[in-house]
C-alpha cells in the first residue's frame, strides 16, 4: 500500500505540515508506504482549460504537477494538505489541484483513497475541507473520514502540537484511510471495481 500526502502550504515545517506528519506516524506503524511532496512554495500557475492534456495524457506546463502526476496515479491513498485562506484553500493548492485531476482525467482514479487536510487560525476549515472533498468525488474516488472533521487549528508556526483534538483526528484518518485501501484491494481481489459505462459528455443546451 501507498500514500502520497502533499503538503500545500507555503510554510515547509508549518502547522500543514504537523498535522500530515501524525498521519504519517500511522501509516508507517501499519506498514503504508508514504511519500510526502511539498508544493505550497512553488509558483504554479492555473489550469487553462487548454485540453492538451486529453491528448498527451499530461499538463501542458511541465512542471511539479507532471512530477507528482505519475505518483499520484500508481498510489492507493492520496492526501491533500493546505491552510485555509479566505474560508479556502490557499492558491497554490487549488492551482496544482486543478490541473493534476484535470490532467489525469481520462485515467481511471476508481478505488483510490482521497482525504483533505485543513489548518486554519479559527474559521474557513468547513468550507475549505468541501472544496477539498470536490476533487475526489468528481472523479469516482473514495472520500475518507474521520471522528471529526478533518480539521486542524494553530495560527504560529508549531501552534498545531496543542491541539490535541485535531491531531487525534489525523491519527483516525490514518486509520480510515488504512482500513479503507486495504478493504479495497480485497475487494477487487473477490469481485472487482463496479464497470464503468463510456462517459457521457453534456451540458444545458445539450
Amino acid at each position: 500500500m501507498k500514500v502520497l500526502l502533499v503538503n500545500g502550504s507555503p510554510r515547509a515545517n508549518g502547522n500543514t505540515s504537523i498535522a500530515l506528519a501524525e498521519m504519517i506516524k500511522v501509516f508507517e506503524t501499519e506498514g503504508v508506504e508514504t511519500k510526502l511532496i511539498h508544493i505550497g512554495n512553488k509558483a504554479i500557475r492555473g489550469c487553462m482549460a487548454c485540453q492538451n492534456c486529453f491528448k498527451t495524457g499530461h499538463c501542458v506546463f511541465n512542471d511539479v504537477v507532471n512530477e507528482i502526476a505519475p505518483y499520484f496515479m500508481e498510489a492507493e491513498g492520496f492526501v491533500i494538505g493546505a491552510p485555509t485562506y479566505f474560508s479556502s484553500p490557499n492558491g497554490a493548492a487549488i492551482a496544482f489541484l486543478d490541473r493534476l485531476f484535470y490532467s489525469t482525467f481520462t485515467q481511471d482514479k476508481s478505488g483510490k483513497v482521497g482525504a483533505g487536510v485543513v489548518v486554519a487560525r479559527r474559521g474557513g476549515c468547513s468550507s475549505a475541507y468541501d472544496v477539498l472533498n470536490k476533487y475526489f468525488g468528481n472523479t469516482g474516488m473514495t472520500i475518507a473520514t474521520s471522528q471529526y472533521w478533518n480539521m486542524v487549528y494553530g495560527l504560529e508556526k508549531g501552534d498545531a502540537t496543542q491541539d490535541i483534538e485535531g491531531l487525534q483526528t489525523m491519527r483516525t484518518l490514518a486509520r480510515n484511510m488504512t482500513f479503507l485501501m486495504k478493504s479495497i484491494a480485497l475487494g477487487k481481489e473477490k469481485f472487482g471495481l463496479p464497470k464503468l459505462e463510456e462517459w457521457t459528455s453534456t451540458h444545458f443546451v445539450r
